[in-house]
């Protein structure tokens, strides 16, 4: 089976026909499924939607349990947790919902971790790295646009000069560059390209 378009996050199983893995969507199994919106939802108390999958997690005073659901706990609810605890020998610890996230220094609520900047997050060529909230994505990089040749998804640089999306003078020719275009004053006329005369 072909699938002219590709699979992002499935495979092909007929004729144009994706089947997407877990946690993911739509005709080419490129958009990220929001498990928390599903009915019935997947989580007890509350959810945070992931990439390609969901995080339960506890109103303070209750603890998450190993199936998901939540256990009322008087320790719990006396360290006030932003995002539900644990309990580990006896110790209360607060919980964040994200490996994107980490404890602040009050020990109670979860602060971002910025993985773009921090350099935990590797985007592949031609791609800048996007922080969210306990997360981040890879983004094509200005002058880039995502599309599927040859088997899989890459980022490619847009031709500004056929998009016709370029600024150049009327009378300047425009030259297009990897991620970029330039522009150069048609002859007998002088300028930066953007301004001719």
């Amino acid at each position: 089976a072909t699938c002219r378009h590709g699979c992002k996050y499935g495979e092909c199983m007929g004729p144009n026909k994706c089947k997407c893995f877990p946690g993911f969507t739509g005709k080419t199994c490129n958009q990220d499924l929001n498990e928390c919106g599903l009915k019935p939802r997947p989580c007890e108390h509350r959810c945070m939607n992931t990439h390609g999958s969901y995080k339960c997690y506890c109103l303070n005073g209750y603890m998450l349990m190993p199936d998901g659901t939540c256990a009322s706990s008087r320790t719990c609810a006396m360290v006030n947790c932003q995002y539900g605890c644990e309990e580990l020998k006896g110790q209360v610890q607060c919980l964040c919902p994200s490996g994107g996230l980490q404890l602040g220094p009050n020990g109670r609520t979860c602060i971002d971790i910025d993985e773009c900047s921090t350099g935990k997050a590797v985007c592949s060529h031609n791609r800048r790295c996007v922080n969210t909230f306990g997360s981040f994505y890879c983004k094509c990089q200005l002058g880039y646009e995502l599309k599927y040749t040859s088997g899989h998804y890459n980022c490619v640089d847009v031709n500004e000069c056929v998009t016709n999306t370029h600024r150049c003078n009327l009378h300047a020719e425009c030259l297009n560059t990897q991620g970029s275009f330039q522009c150069k004053c048609k002859q007998g006329f002088r300028g930066s390209g953007f301004d001719c005369a």
